[in-house]
């Protein structure tokens, strides 16, 4: 099998548990690592599947490579191959079909109850999994739902939090976490987590408990990955 391409757009961002996942499984990866200056594909048939990963920045802005990312997406869906995409990547994807990306009414920063939605497309992609469990976020933007997605997962204060399409599967939430990738974001964006409200966590708040939560978005994290690869490889 080819390998999947993983877009890195900052160091902190990486492949995370992603990346241990297909490790453990012996899927064959690469890291494409933006960040430091790589080129976006021009196609991607050197690849079995595309993955991209969140990022502090935001789809609507003048950056050299989100053009070239956004074309590479609709490229591969248009194949029916499997992409994957992290907070800022599912955001990528939603534009690259037709969405729109638009400031959340408030910053969803922290540990929060995502629920399914009551449709067969969350049903068969969600098996499995319960119908109401906490997510990791750290997101102030959301994505629409493009035409011919189905929206499958939903927050209190982000009602769009995951949607899939063919064999593209798009979150806003990210299950890609590992404890070291929780303390590290909590460090470098300090300030924005200095007071807690309803939607953003402190520090404190972010690391209660955390190698247990970790464990468990992990576990749900492997049922979400297997689904996704399943028009590859049986995992």
């Amino acid at each position: 099998m080819k390998p999947i391409y993983i877009f890195r757009h900052v160091a902190s961002e990486g492949a995370g548990y992603f990346g241990e996942f297909l490790t453990r499984h012996a899927i064959r990866f690469r890291v494409i690592r933006l960040d430091e200056g790589e080129a976006v594909p021009a196609a991607p048939e050197a690849a079995s599947a595309l993955v991209f990963m969140g990022g502090p920045m935001s789809v609507n802005d003048d950056l050299p490579w989100i053009e070239a990312e956004l074309h590479l997406i609709r490229q591969a869906i248009d194949q029916d191959m499997p992409v994957l995409g992290h907070c800022l990547g599912g955001q990528l994807i939603s534009k690259s079909l037709g969405g729109r990306i638009e400031a959340n009414p408030v910053k969803e920063l922290g540990w929060l109850e995502v629920s399914k939605e009551h449709n067969p497309a969350a049903e068969e992609w969600l098996a499995g999994l319960p119908d109401r469990f906490s997510a990791f976020h750290w997101h102030g933007e959301r994505f629409t739902i493009p035409a011919g997605a189905t929206n499958i997962l939903a927050s209190r204060h982000c009602t769009n939090q995951a949607f899939v399409i063919g064999n593209t599967l798009a979150m806003q939430c990210h299950v890609e976490m590992t404890a070291d990738m929780v303390i590290d974001w909590a460090r470098i964006h300090a300030d924005e987590i200095a007071e807690a409200t309803d939607t953003i966590q402190t520090h404190a708040q972010l690391t209660e408990d955390l190698e247990q939560r970790i464990a468990t978005l992990q576990g749900r994290a492997d049922m979400l990955y297997r689904r996704w690869l399943r028009p590859l490889i049986d995992v």
